[in-house]
């Protein structure tokens, strides 16, 4: 356990978690790297850039405790996960990934609605998040609410058109082209 967690247990969360860094010129960068990107793997070397950014925690503590929570997720311990993720976001309560990352969490137990809460908070912090934007579209598929849907991921393709969801968004996809007359 590190210094920084072992303070932030100790004081009962009451140590404060700083504000996010600015990322809102780092992304755009990104985003203009992967709306020009010319190959599949270039798109795909730029998203996981993006994710490195989004995954960077405030400090020492929070990025302990995403990560824990990350950990807990992947080993299917869900409830874990979330206990995680609440105390993220009950410490850094500006910072979008700890919202989104429950949203997942949320997603994957099949509570859209609590998914659907944290995905505004994280759209509402960061507006470009690219994998909220993509998680809030499936979230809103699965709630068959699919004209949000729709639009929720032609923005999120917008900003990253290497996004595996963008699939969802094709002719005879459950997002495709509605309307249209043969």
């Amino acid at each position: 356990m590190s210094g920084l967690l072992a303070i932030f247990l100790a004081t009962g969360g009451q140590a404060a978690c700083p504000d996010p860094d600015d990322i809102s010129a780092e992304m755009e960068a990104l985003f203009d790297k992967a709306r020009t990107a010319e190959t599949f793997m270039e798109g795909r070397a730029v998203s996981a850039e993006m994710w490195e950014v989004w995954l960077r925690a405030p400090d020492e503590a929070a990025q302990e405790i995403l990560d824990a929570g990350m950990q807990r997720r992947g080993s299917f311990d869900f409830l874990g996960a979330i206990a995680q993720f609440d105390r993220l976001t009950d410490y850094c309560p500006t910072y979008a990934e700890g919202f989104n990352q429950r949203a997942f969490v949320n997603f994957l137990r099949e509570d859209y609605e609590a998914a659907l809460v944290d995905l505004d908070v994280a759209l509402k912090l960061q507006p470009r998040h690219v994998g909220a934007q993509s998680g809030r579209a499936l979230t809103l598929m699965k709630l068959g609410r699919l004209e949000e849907a729709r639009a929720q991921l032609q923005e999120a393709v917008a900003n990253n058109p290497w996004l595996s969801e963008r699939a969802l968004l094709a002719d005879g996809a459950p997002l495709g082209p509605v309307g249209e007359d043969i």
